[in-house]
């Protein structure tokens, strides 16, 4: 027996509805949102949209009589083969209730759901932050943690304190000596043993004592004005961990628009990612060729700008910003960089040296993105040596710093590369470079 609830949901339901649907589907919700995300454009990164799971993680639950004991009474129509008092063997309790489809090509469609943009970008980032955000600072800060700070007499109703107030009241009645009621109860019952036996001057008496009981009941109420209490509530400035994001991408002539496609997708998820997940956090863009300039999101994602190849200028330009605006005690210094690994050799040493020496030092954690084409050899790490010279040069960084390294070669390492890059971790962990 299946009960499915088809009435129409009143006013504010719908949404208790859909997260209860999303936390008992969450694991096949975001998977579906995982795999959707590698075949979306970059501007529908973030929208909801449609998304199909397995019917079979979305079952309705049903109600069924137990098939152990029992007396039933069936009713088949069209029965030519069954009279009354007959016995009917037990069906075969082998097999499941699956959908698959059969050889007869019978089967059960996808479970489609639209999730708004909302949901959809709970679901996309989830379990993601930026590593080792540890500096925060009270000064200048915009928002405030609010804490119980003791009692009042006075305050809006939704602050009333139940458990203190009827603690009051009760403090008070019982000062006060206010009658309980099974003291009255017992007063009522002795008077009506009393007319029951005619004992006249113990009546007059006890009369006496339910009036004066009745009137201290209503003298003293049960809750007074004065028990009333409001929980106080006071506002302490709350550390703000102040972060800022340096995005370097190569724009140079040996970065195919293939390439750049791959670097502006991650940007854009990298994007998204920080202004969901963080109220404080600055992002500089930073393009180079062979020089390096800083440059607003318009500019970095669609400018067609080229030229020759040095990397060290956009490292340059990163300390030159970080001296100017970003204190380090103050900022949680991140950056993400993306290029096709080609770089003029001269070069190289001084990249090292500058990232070493500078770059690392003072950041929280550095990821180094390297695309490339689909049908390149990644040269995995015991598979060869890298293919690109900075590649090799980044290899050289110590695996205690902050630093991190990926190779892209598709649309659909994306996801997967960014999440390794940004996962949550345990404290003091970090990704190790692939």
């Amino acid at each position: 027996m299946h009960i499915i609830d088809r009435r129409l949901n009143p006013g504010g339901k719908s949404f208790a509805n859909r997260q209860r649907f999303l936390r008992r589907a969450r694991a096949q919700v975001r998977r579906a949102v995982r795999e959707a995300s590698s075949t979306r454009s970059i501007k529908d990164a973030g929208k909801g949209g449609e998304i199909s799971i397995p019917a079979g993680g979305v079952h309705e639950p049903f109600l069924h009589r137990s098939r152990q004991g029992g007396v039933r009474d069936y009713l088949l129509p069209g029965n030519k083969k069954y009279i009354e008092g007959d016995t009917i063997p037990r069906p075969d309790q082998q097999g499941g209730q699956g959908s698959k489809a059969s050889d007869s090509g019978e089967g059960e469609d996808e479970f489609r759901f639209a999730l708004s943009d909302e949901e959809y970008l709970d679901l996309y980032l989830e379990d993601l932050e930026l590593p080792d955000l540890a500096k925060r600072q009270i000064a200048g800060a915009q928002s405030v943690q609010w804490r119980q700070a003791g009692y009042s007499t006075a305050g809006p109703p939704s602050r009333i304190s139940v458990p203190r107030t009827l603690r009051n009241s009760m403090s008070r009645r019982i000062a006060l000596r206010r009658p309980k009621p099974e003291e009255i109860a017992a007063i009522e019952a002795a008077i009506a043993e009393a007319a029951a036996a005619g004992e006249t001057d113990r009546l007059v008496t006890l009369r006496a004592d339910l009036e004066r009981a009745q009137k201290r009941t209503k003298l003293i109420p049960y809750i007074d004005p004065v028990d009333v209490r409001y929980r106080r509530l006071e506002s302490n400035p709350k550390p703000i961990a102040k972060a800022v994001m340096f995005c370097l991408m190569d724009v140079s002539g040996s970065m195919n628009e293939h390439m750049k496609d791959l670097a502006k997708r991650f940007y854009s998820l990298l994007y998204l990612f920080l202004n969901r997940r963080y109220d404080h956090v600055d992002v500089v863009f930073i393009r180079h060729t062979h020089e390096a300039q800083e440059v607003d999101e318009q500019t970095f994602f669609y400018s067609r700008e080229t030229g020759g190849t040095v990397v060290s200028t956009a490292l340059f330009k990163m300390a030159e910003i970080i001296r100017d605006r970003y204190p380090v005690n103050d900022w949680n210094i991140y950056a993400a960089q993306a290029s096709d690994g080609d770089n003029t050799s001269s070069d190289n040493a001084v990249v090292l040296a500058q990232l070493r020496d500078v770059i690392l030092p003072i950041c929280q954690y550095y990821a180094y993105v390297e695309v490339g084409m689909d049908d390149e050899d990644d040269n995995q790490p015991g598979g060869g040596e890298p293919s690109t010279n900075l590649w090799r040069a980044y290899r050289r960084v110590s695996v205690d710093a902050p630093f991190a390294m990926r190779k892209v070669r598709h649309r659909r390492d994306i996801y997967p590369v960014f999440r390794e890059l940004f996962s949550r971790r345990p404290e003091g962990v970090t990704a190790e470079g692939a």
